[in-house]
């Protein structure tokens, strides 16, 4: 049988570059590591079935967008490889709507919010005029599962014709209805971040959420612009998730009051910076390859 220490199976083209940096900083270490793509997926099966081939670990970069890839994680499961990212906790945590009430139940500072039912399951709008005027026009609306990227989010609605219309446009999905939340500025820079929670470590980054433009977050800035809750608030997070790895959103209002705004994004997007402008930096995308590689060498 086959033994690697870290499989990789992925779908979409711009993780190339960073499994190309994973690969490069395992081996550079002496580990070995394995692809998994769509060439392949069906022989790794075959040869996983037949106990041709195992894994310590499997970083699974596919199966959300592309089903055919789970038996692989199946039998990696039943096997008792380390599945980063356990999938039931995945399950547990993508929910907006079910994540809101757990976060809220646990007293994070989070936006106004009406959770209203899949319109297939429930078609009364569970929301008044009277809510509006709570929330303040224009208001933001987005689905409990899939808004990946924005997707699915409508950023400045103001009437309730606007809720039930993306209502009825994806009828299985629950949908948040919450305030916008307005950042201060910090030094020139909107006072919005997202953080990477990265193998028992948190790494916060200005994160523009206009833009899209990340800049690292220094020690200095830390101290100088009073930004440790960054880090609490994600390790927060993460002991509520059990996740190996995600990013939130954080956004810190006039007041210096810190909003967790988007909370657990499990797939988080690692293109390079110094390949696209609204990429990760290079520099912290190297760091969180490297607290994955403890966790590997842990196992």
């Amino acid at each position: 049988m086959q033994h690697f220490d870290l499989a990789i199976a992925y779908t979409w083209k711009y993780d190339e570059e960073f499994v190309d940096l994973i690969e490069y900083i395992f081996q550079s270490a002496g580990f070995t590591t394995f692809l998994i793509k769509t060439t392949n997926y069906e022989e790794v099966i075959y040869l996983l079935e037949n106990r041709k081939l195992s894994f310590s670990a499997y970083l699974d970069r596919a199966s959300d967008e592309e089903p055919a890839f789970m038996p692989i994680a199946q039998i990696l499961q039943r096997r008792k490889s380390y599945i980063i990212n356990p999938y039931q906790k995945v399950n547990e945590s993508i929910d907006k709507a079910m994540m809101h009430k757990r976060l809220q139940q646990k007293r994070f500072r989070l936006p106004k919010t009406f959770i209203l039912p899949a319109f297939d399951h429930d078609f009364r709008p569970h929301i008044k005029p009277s809510d509006l005027d709570f929330l303040k026009r224009p208001f933001i609306i987005k689905p409990s599962y899939f808004s990946g990227g924005g997707q699915g989010v409508v950023k400045n609605a103001e009437t309730l014709d606007e809720i039930r219309r993306e209502r009825i446009k994806s009828p299985t999905e629950k949908y948040l209805v919450q305030e916008i939340i307005h950042p201060k500025k910090i030094h020139g820079r909107r006072a919005w971040f997202r953080v990477l929670w990265a193998f028992d470590q948190a790494i916060p980054t200005w994160w523009d959420d206009q833009s899209h433009i990340y800049f690292p977050v220094t020690k200095k800035d830390l101290e100088k612009y009073n930004l440790t809750a960054l880090k609490k608030i994600t390790t927060r997070v993460a002991k509520l998730t059990g996740l190996d790895y995600f990013s939130s959103e954080i956004a810190i209002t006039q007041d210096h009051k810190f909003y967790l705004i988007d909370y657990v994004n499990d797939q988080c997007d690692m293109r390079l910076k110094s390949n696209h402008p609204d990429g990760v930096p290079d520099l912290l995308v190297k760091q969180f390859i490297q607290r994955m590689l403890a966790k590997v060498s842990s196992l």
